[in-house]
């Protein structure tokens, strides 16, 4: 008798319903209605919504509540290796026979009920998080805010909106108007928001949405302010200056998501030291990772490996911006990204800056763009470009036509997960 692993329930709980995005409360309400409402249950919740710089926040906020001594509950989404990166109980993954016990649990509750695979996935966690002692929980918003299916906690402790851009337009509409909205769906009466850097557009609707609500708002270059000087973070706000040590995680506008999350944990009251070794200590893979070890470092002959989940035209930016801080070097980018996904906008950033784009597909993804469509665009926008069937052919051609450089793997979360799975 073959023995039940989550992986087999997991691909059960994919054929509930039609879609795999259909944003409503309805389905989740009523499933965590049945299981006895474990969301009331979970230590207290500091929720977080965006388009960029969720995860990165979140892990911020993690290692420094960790550092004051505190254990901390997070949930996440998508995974890159495997499923149970997504929920971390007391600040460790879940295990294989929790996450097998919490998904059957909602499997026989739900009983073959329509339920998106997030919604029921995202119920199995809230019931990990209930019956698991914890001081906090970092709560990610999958897709929007307003509607997402963790969106169902009346009265977190904090709220924290990173910054909004142009993504999901299918589901959330196609201006940054429309997409602020609903991610300021997650505000709360009474419940201080901490906002990052944001544009006027989308700034206007989170005060809107705040005013109308009566939520206390801390904004960035408002009520807190973050600079890099001398190879130091100097972060201001009401309480006084902090100098702290650079983030560890690469990039300009990682210095952004740290002082979002320092804002948080100030408000939260956590000691200086706490700040210290969140900037210190923080660990999020695949944003601006550079890979030091494994086949494709090997394959990569006198070539920087990095790897970076970015997938938007504000991560293409991001993503640039952070290459103009390192050392120059003749750099490729191999790209793979889903359909869905505006591949002009992300890769329009970097046309004067990187000497070639090699496309390939997302292995494992029938959404994922045909190699031929990413470089098309890329030749729209006067990139040299070539087409690769995986990443390891990608870097054979590429040292090919190079002697050495530096090779950005980018464009898609679920290919960095598969770089991170297979690069042993």
């Amino acid at each position: 008798m073959n023995s039940v692993n989550s992986t087999s329930i997991l691909n059960d709980l994919v054929s509930l319903h039609p879609k795999i995005i259909d944003l409503t409360l309805d389905r989740v309400t009523g499933l965590l209605h049945k299981l006895q409402n474990p969301e009331k249950d979970i230590p207290p919740v500091i929720h977080i919504a965006g388009t960029n710089g969720k995860g990165s926040t979140q892990a911020f906020i993690r290692a420094g509540l960790e550092a004051f001594g505190k254990t901390v509950h997070a949930y996440t989404s998508p995974h890159l290796s495997k499923f149970h990166e997504r929920i971390v109980l007391s600040g460790d993954l879940i295990s294989e026979e929790t996450l097998i016990e919490m998904l059957r649990e909602c499997q026989v509750v739900n009983a073959n009920n329509p339920i998106t695979f997030f919604e029921i996935t995202t119920c199995a966690a809230f019931l990990a998080f209930s019956r698991n002692r914890a001081d906090y929980t970092l709560l990610e918003v999958g897709l929007g805010g307003r509607l997402d299916a963790t969106n169902v906690i009346d009265n977190p402790k904090l709220t924290i909106i990173t910054p909004i851009s142009l993504d999901h337009v299918q589901f959330l509409g196609d201006n940054i108007c429309s997409i602020a909205g609903e991610k300021a769906g997650i505000i709360k009466k009474g419940v201080p928001c901490i906002v990052g850097k944001q544009t006027q557009e989308a700034l206007s609707v989170i005060k809107g949405v705040s005013d109308k609500i009566g939520s206390p708002l801390k904004i960035y270059n408002e009520d807190w302010h973050i600079k890099k000087k001398n190879n130091f973070l100097i972060y201001h706000d009401q309480f006084g200056e902090l100098k702290l040590p650079l983030p560890r995680l690469v990039g300009k506008h990682q210095i952004i998501n740290a002082g979002t999350s320092i804002a948080a944990m100030r408000e939260l009251k956590l000691s200086n030291h706490a700040l210290k070794s969140s900037l210190i200590n923080v660990s999020w893979p695949a944003r601006m990772q550079q890979l030091k070890h494994g086949l494709l470092v090997e394959i990569a002959i006198n070539f920087e490996l990095w790897l970076d989940g970015g997938h938007n035209e504000a991560a293409g930016i991001a993503i640039n911006n952070t290459l103009k801080l390192l050392p120059k070097k003749k750099t490729i980018l191999i790209c793979g990204m889903l359909k869905t996904k505006d591949i002009h906008g992300f890769l329009k950033s970097f046309k004067s800056d990187i000497e070639c784009v090699v496309g390939i597909p997302v292995p494992g993804e029938d959404s994922s763009s045909s190699p031929k469509d990413i470089t098309g665009i890329a030749h729209g926008l006067g990139i040299s470009s070539l087409n690769a069937q995986n990443v390891q052919e990608a870097i054979k051609l590429t040292i090919q036509m190079y002697s050495t450089g530096r090779i950005i793997i980018c464009g898609s979360l679920y290919l960095a997960g598969d770089i991170l799975n297979n690069n042993s």
